[in-house]
């Protein structure tokens, strides 16, 4: 794979360009400042939930495993981004400087307006029963194999100069625990399970480079043909360090922002999710459920428990265990119907309206209430979702009921603390600012045998903004890297450029290697783990 790295193009000395010293000191000052907020700020939480933490080994793992986070994101920044700005440093539409600054500052914004759909998406891919028992070493085997995992890829990868997507490796190092932890617990099996989510995200990290490849060139097929013996300049390679024409220049940035803003809202999610599962998995007392939840969202999620109880037991009455948690646990990992499946749902739905019984809001609830409350939200959320797969004689009001519940249920476990937003921000548009030179020059240089347009540069973007967007829209994780390298090399196709195919093998090999990598990684680190501690 050592193919990948490029040899240096006319064009490629501009890449060399270092900031000073003052503006190296303003990074590590911005480093030092994002990590006192980030301590800070949890800090603060932890004070004002009542959350007993007493220096030592806790403290210290909760530390090392939010380092590792934050450290992902980093380099997710300078990983992913580089491909954001390749096109308009290539175009000379902006300096490098500026427009990894600019490129950063997207990024931050795009991470702070995000949904927080594709976090949880990415979370929501975990085995059900091991999110149950993330406060305990399984789940920190589990935070630490994946975050490992997908960090030491990463930043193998970048060091080759391979645009590699950090999605994929993320979504890889997942499956890895996954299937590590099921064949551990000796419930793996292929022929069962809920393989629908995974399912959903492979196939938009298989079709987003399609998306890419194939709109970028009938993007720029079809400038050539609306523009047709006019405007000719959009279609010619820049000559030295010339700037484009304004209003090329504004295209290629408008593009350039979007990119970055969209590429923060997508993949800045995957660290919140990170960050949750590890506040989850280590102070649960204080991060297991909304706090602030107001009155009447309490009280909705008590009258749905009850309806859900009831409409249950009147289509389908039946005895349940005196505990139903491990029956539907049970059916989690295998998925198969159980006559006492529904009526222990009954009983959880009851389980939860007691523990809410007497509580206004969920702030009034001792910590270890609160957490087994998000463990009963949780297992009641998940199977919920899994019953029309196996129950799909449910009548639809009692559907309606159900799901009206999931979706309380799931606000009051999946939330986002606005500090942790601003942590990612900070982490991904720092991690901007450095190391992006290698992506760039595979991306601007490497793909195509001849210099890059304005146009190509501009279709690249602009599709790879919409498809990146849209996915944020409908809480799918795809890959900047793989949407808009692959649009580049559709607009060097479509102009007939032609593509240097030594470096296309490397990033299709790159590609072909990450997931099986990251699976590998991950599940050998959470056996690893699993047995030290």
């Amino acid at each position: 794979m050592r193919a990948a790295r490029l040899p240096q193009s006319p064009i490629s000395p501009v890449l060399q360009q270092r900031a000073g010293i003052p503006g190296r000191l303003l990074f590590f000052a911005g480093l030092i400042a994002a990590l006192l907020f980030t301590f800070v700020s949890l800090y603060l939480e932890l004070r004002g939930s009542g959350a007993q933490l007493h220096f030592g080994l806790p403290v210290l793992v909760l530390v090392v495993a939010l380092l590792i986070a934050l450290a992902f994101e980093f380099i997710n920044g300078f990983h992913d981004t580089a491909n954001a700005v390749a096109t308009v440093i290539y175009t000379n539409a902006l300096p490098p400087n500026i427009a990894v600054l600019w490129s950063g500052f997207c990024n931050f914004l795009g991470v702070l307006l995000s949904t927080g759909a594709v976090a949880f998406a990415i979370v929501a891919l975990l085995p059900p029963d091991l999110m149950l028992r993330v406060s305990t070493s399984a789940g920190l085997s589990m935070i630490f194999a994946l975050l490992i995992a997908a960090t030491l890829w990463n930043l193998g990868t970048w060091w080759l100069g391979l645009p590699v997507s950090s999605s994929h490796t993320l979504i890889g190092s997942i499956i890895g625990v996954g299937i590590a932890h099921g064949w551990m617990a000796g419930y793996l099996d292929f022929a069962h399970g809920d393989w629908r989510p995974l399912f959903k995200v492979g196939y938009a990290l298989l079709l987003s480079p399609l998306v890419g490849f194939i709109g970028a060139a009938l993007l720029l097929l079809s400038l050539k043909l609306g523009l047709r013996g006019r405007n000719q300049a959009l279609f010619r390679a820049p000559e030295g360090r010339t700037p484009p024409p304004w209003w090329i220049r504004g295209v290629l940035i408008l593009t350039c922002s979007g990119v970055s803003f969209a590429h923060g809202s997508n993949d800045g999610q995957k660290g919140i999710g990170l960050i949750m599962l590890i506040l989850v998995g280590t102070v649960p007392m204080a991060f297991a459920v909304d706090r602030a939840l107001t009155v009447e969202q309490t009280a909705q999620l008590v009258s749905l428990s009850s309806a859900s109880e009831q409409a249950l037991l009147r289509t389908h009455p039946g005895s349940a265990p005196s505990d139903p948690r491990p029956l539907l646990t049970a059916y989690q990992q295998r998925q198969t119907a159980d006559p006492a499946l529904l009526p222990a749902l009954a009983a959880l739905f009851a389980e939860v309206r007691g523990e809410l019984h007497g509580h206004a809001t969920l702030d009034s609830l001792s910590n270890e209430r609160a957490l087994a409350l998000r463990n009963d939200l949780f297992l009641a959320g998940a199977t919920v979702r899994l019953l029309d797969r196996t129950q799909p004689d449910l009548l639809p009001e009692t559907w309606s009921t159900l799901q009206a519940f999931r979706a309380h249920a799931d606000g009051a476990i999946q939330f986002i603390p606005v500090w942790v937003k601003v942590a990612v921000a900070l982490s991904l548009g720092l991690g901007t600012l450095v190391g992006w030179r290698r992506i760039v020059a595979t991306v601007g240089e490497g793909i195509g045998k001849a210099p890059m347009t304005y146009a190509q540069g501009a279709s690249a973007q602009l599709m790879a903004m919409l498809t990146i967007g849209a996915a944020d829209l409908f809480g799918l994780p795809v890959s900047t890297t793989h949407v808009l390298s692959s649009g580049v090399a559709g607009t060097m196709v479509a102009n007939g450029s032609g593509l240097q195919w030594s470096t296309v093998r490397s990033m299709l090999l790159a590609w072909v290697l990450t997931l099986p990598a990251a699976i590998g990684l991950a599940a050998g680190l959470y056996w690893l783990f699993t047995w030290l501690l």
